[in-house]
């Protein structure tokens, strides 16, 4: 596991401080969560992307010619 340093003001601080205390933490744990949970999205946000992309190379489904217009759309 790496250390890292990290700059906050004083009032950010003491805040996050009360905050870990009110919740049996402590401010690693809780910036080591938040840097996890961070990481977890970035990573199945990439692989859903992924997927898609794999699905749409797959699919048998084509788009047509539009035959409408803006206007059309819009047209009441």
């Amino acid at each position: 596991m790496k250390n890292i340093t990290l700059s906050v003001g004083e009032h950010v601080l003491a805040a996050v401080r009360r905050h870990a205390a009110e919740h049996d933490s402590t401010v690693n744990a809780l910036v080591r969560e938040y840097l996890t949970n961070l990481a977890a999205h970035e990573d199945r946000a990439g692989r859903a992307r992924a997927r898609l992309r794999q699905l749409s190379k797959q699919s048998q489904g084509r788009l047509g010619r539009k035959t409408w217009s803006r206007e059309d759309l819009h047209d009441r």
